[in-house]
């Protein structure tokens, strides 16, 4: 029996190498395909003009100068060093910002961090805080078990539930990042519970606060409805609302099923990550019951009065740590400082490439191309590739104006046209870099952010390579709206 099992024990080692080798294959068989399609996208918008159009490229083409290219060149090779090894991208986003910021522009230390994302850190930090002294006093588990209960044990359900859930709050005015703050602690400690992928969960309450996003109640729905008005081009709201509800449904389901082709329906590594002290509890009590009072209060203060959730949350932590003052040091360490270091970092350093005009010079050179449903589909991937790191709100704000021309001098719809432009800019919120992403990321487990992430960061590629074609195909060749 000695001899069998060390036989044997080198052949399951080897084994499980070549199964580690795998996903490593696969990782950098996806990397190779996102770099080739940024590389063809950037190489499209460098010299598209001249071969659609030569006439109007050989005027006055725009061009990216060096104190543009160089900042891109930085970024890309972020990226492929993050996902080569478990170093935080954020971290290298604000060494690269003081880098750029303050040895190619000249720039100081205060101009570098005037777009400092502190609101987006605020929530982060407030509800990573909050919730994760809900999740070790128990009460997560007890609003698992719950939503467990409604759909009788149908585990399949649970992230539709979500979906509608999310849509739900954000069509009736929530901020989408708020909705997913609500709901991201719930969904992922219910995912770990249930063995659903906590990935496809996310992206599901993601998804979810996106298809409501853009009602006629919803600040982003009232936002490009104004913008589209102010440019001489009406749209209908309740058109733009049914098309991302659509959109992102559609690409809900096909997210289903993505992870069934690949396997991943089920994650069979949930227990690794459900921790020791993953207990089933009964009825609420004692911090539960107070718990439970307090997420009711977050939801009335940021629903209701439309407070921030960052300071709601924070003043909720507080009060919580009063209860159970013996245990603060560990409730200050269940905040995701990582996801706060890669959000700040990511976004700061986006912020100086709008600075110095790379976002800008992108748009121009698309509406350079000449053919008016190619300039759509670059718009579309141009807002959607800047929006998986800067500010949706304010991207939208830039290029829905951009449009305008481009409506002007083809019989394109505008209804159609802008819906794929919203569309386009939001579905990429999934990214961890957005704050929609990050919120996922850091209510993971603490000892699975880093698979969250990198997974994450995947489905998010296949997104932002899939979503503008998608949204555009849709709405505007085909004249829908």
């Amino acid at each position: 029996m000695t001899k069998t099992a060390e036989q044997t024990a080198p052949l399951d080692s080897d084994t499980r190498d070549d199964r580690s080798q795998r996903p490593n294959r696969r990782r950098r068989i996806l990397l190779m395909t996102v770099a080739a399609a940024t590389i063809l996208g950037l190489a499209a918008l460098l010299f598209g003009g001249v071969l659609f159009n030569p006439a109007a490229a050989s005027e006055s083409e725009p061009t990216m100068t060096a104190t543009q290219i160089i900042p891109l060149v930085i970024l890309v090779v972020m990226f492929v060093v993050a996902t080569k090894w478990p170093l935080n991208i954020g971290i290298m986003g604000l060494v690269a910002s003081f880098g750029v910021g303050y040895f190619m522009l000249g720039m100081t230390d205060k101009q570098i961090l005037e777009e400092f994302p502190a609101s987006i850190v605020l929530t982060i930090i407030g509800v990573t805080y909050f919730f994760s002294m809900a999740q070790r006093n128990g009460t997560i588990d007890i609003i698992v078990q719950t939503c467990v209960r409604l759909v009788r044990g149908k585990t399949a359900l649970l992230p539709w539930v979500f979906f509608l859930m999310a849509a739900a709050l954000t069509a009736l005015g929530t901020f989408s990042p708020a909705a997913v703050a609500l709901l991201a602690p719930a969904a992922l400690g219910l995912a770990y519970e249930s063995r659903i992928h906590p990935v496809l969960m996310g992206a599901f309450v993601i998804n979810g606060a996106h298809a409501g996003g853009f009602s006629p109640l919803s600040v982003a729905g009232v936002l490009v409805h104004d913008i589209a008005l102010k440019n001489g081009f009406p749209i209908s709201q309740g058109a733009l609302f049914t098309a991302s509800f659509a959109l992102n449904l559609i690409l809900s389901a096909l997210t289903i099923a993505l992870f069934a082709l690949l396997g991943k329906l089920r994650d069979h590594h949930s227990n690794e990550y459900a921790g020791p002290d993953a207990t089933r509890t009964g009825r609420p009590r004692g911090q539960q019951v107070f718990t439970l009072a307090l997420i009711a209060v977050i939801l009335v203060c940021t629903l209701g009065f439309h407070m921030p959730i960052g300071f709601v949350a924070l003043s909720a932590g507080l009060l919580l740590a009063f209860v159970n003052i013996k245990e603060h040091k560990s409730f200050v360490g269940g905040v995701s400082w990582s996801t706060v270091l890669l959000v700040a970092g990511m976004i700061t350093y986006v912020s100086l490439l709008q600075h110095v005009g790379v976002i800008d010079t992108l748009a121009e050179q698309a509406l350079a191309l000449g053919a008016p449903l190619l300039i759509a589909l670059v718009l579309c991937y141009v807002i959607g590739v800047g929006s998986a790191f800067a500010s949706s709100t304010a991207l939208l704000t830039a290029f829905i104006p951009m449009a305008g021309p481009l409506l002007a001098t083809s019989s394109l719809s505008a209804s159609g046209t802008v819906a794929a432009l919203a569309i386009a800019a939001t579905v990429v919120d999934v990214s961890p870099f957005s704050t929609d992403g990050a919120l996922v990321v850091a209510n993971a487990r603490e000892n699975d952010r880093q698979r969250v992430y990198k997974q994450l960061m995947m489905y998010a590629g296949g997104v932002v390579l899939a979503a503008p074609a998608l949204a555009w195909a849709l709405l505007v060749p085909t004249g829908i709206m």
